[in-house]
């Protein structure tokens, strides 16, 4: 059905009966028609032709649109495909486009996927509660820098450091967005990260003290033997937690943490004190041999999962209610540094890849350093 359409022909165009849709093709511009339903909805659509193939596109429903602006924009159309453009293409390519929640889902299966189990409940739970309810239906390649900082700044009201961590996984998100081709350029970069001081809670003397008796007649040996565990190693939770058997060489007095377990995804190789190693023996000697964890679950076919609750009633008893888990290892670096070992030692032992990670602890060995000035003084005022 060709005619010169009018408003008054796209009004009265009766809806078809055995048909889906019909279609009524203006003669006054080429390839543009208004498409009517059976339930009686119109729509202005134009037919072209490119790269040999026949597409058709829809303009806007009627009467949204009207037929003059209709007419207008099939003109602009039909002169970009003189151009070689193929409109429809770029349409289905926008709607095909990736959108946030659909790059998380990727990068959590291809990339977070790879890291430790802390890393992997981390990084989920902060894209999928506090991310993607945001900003999870916006296309990639849409994504604004002013969107990223909306969204930090809004998170920051709250939770000011989890907003730096959202926002630097984010950054790595994106930069593989970049790598797969979803976009050009990352939003966060510029991004104004809120301050951090890191902490520096050491335990003293005395409040190991407090600690390790609390764990001498506790009645969950098991994680009392992990916090002993971290005490005496630096180990990370983690690290201590998933510990096999197969990691220790009792007999040389070595522990290889397996690349899987540890931050770095690097092996690390510590060696153990006389009372790490004769802890160590002292487990195994409890457990049956077959038993592959040092500090199994329940069920003994995984490794304990779960020690919160625990930790949070020891401190409490202890006395260091603000003290973290990993407020041990900071401890056992503190010990360290304060017995005058260097840094690089330090770090070795601690499994720092990076000098600035250990250098941290440096104003610690104040107190060493201090004893030896005053050594020389003593020399020196002597004459």
């Amino acid at each position: 059905m060709r005619e010169k359409l009018s408003d008054k022909l796209v009004r009265s165009i009766a809806p078809p009966i055995d048909a889906a849709n019909i279609t009524c093709w203006d003669t006054e511009v080429t390839g543009l028609g208004v498409c009517v339903t059976k339930g009686g909805a119109r729509s202005f659509v134009l037919r072209y032709r490119i790269h040999s193939r026949e597409r058709r596109l829809t303009i806007g429903s009627y009467p949204d649109w009207s037929l003059v602006a209709a007419r207008e924009q099939a003109k602009a159309t039909k002169r970009q495909v003189d151009l070689g453009c193929d409109p429809l293409a770029e349409r289905e390519e926008l709607r095909a486009a990736p959108t946030v929640a659909e790059l998380a889902e990727r990068y959590l299966k291809e990339h977070v996927s790879r890291k430790s189990r802390r890393t992997q409940i981390d990084q989920t739970g902060m894209l999928r509660n506090r991310v993607l309810p945001l900003i999870g239906r916006m296309k990639v390649a849409d994504v604004r820098h002013s969107d990223i900082d909306a969204l930090h700044r809004r998170l920051s009201e709250e939770t000011p450091i989890q907003a730096n961590r959202i926002a630097a996984c984010l950054r790595k998100m994106f930069n593989l967005a970049i790598r797969w081709e979803y976009r050009v350029g990352n939003p966060v970069d510029g991004l104004l990260f809120n301050p951090e001081n890191p902490r520096s809670r050491y335990l003293s003397q005395e409040e190991i003290q407090r600690l390790v008796s609390l764990l001498s007649g506790h009645p969950n040996q098991r994680c009392a033997n992990i916090i002993r565990l971290l005490l005496l190693t630096g180990a990370r939770k983690g690290e201590a937690m998933n510990a096999t058997w197969d990691q220790f060489d009792l007999a040389n007095g070595v522990w290889i943490k397996p690349s899987a377990h540890t931050k770095q995804r690097r092996e690390h190789r510590i060696p153990l004190s006389q009372a790490a190693v004769a802890l160590l023996q002292q487990i195994k000697a409890s457990q049956v041999p077959s038993c592959r964890f040092v500090f199994p679950g329940d069920t003994r076919e995984g490794p304990l999962t779960e020690m919160n609750g625990f930790w949070r009633r020891l401190r409490e008893k202890a006395n260091i209610p603000d003290v973290t888990i990993h407020d041990l290892r900071h401890t056992y670096a503190s010990i360290l540094v304060s017995s005058g070992l260097s840094l690089p030692i330090i770090g070795a032992l601690l499994g720092h890849t990076q000098a600035q990670t250990t250098a941290r602890y440096a104003h610690l060995a104040d107190h060493p350093l201090r004893e030896a000035t005053e050594r020389v003084s003593a020399v020196v005022s002597s004459f």
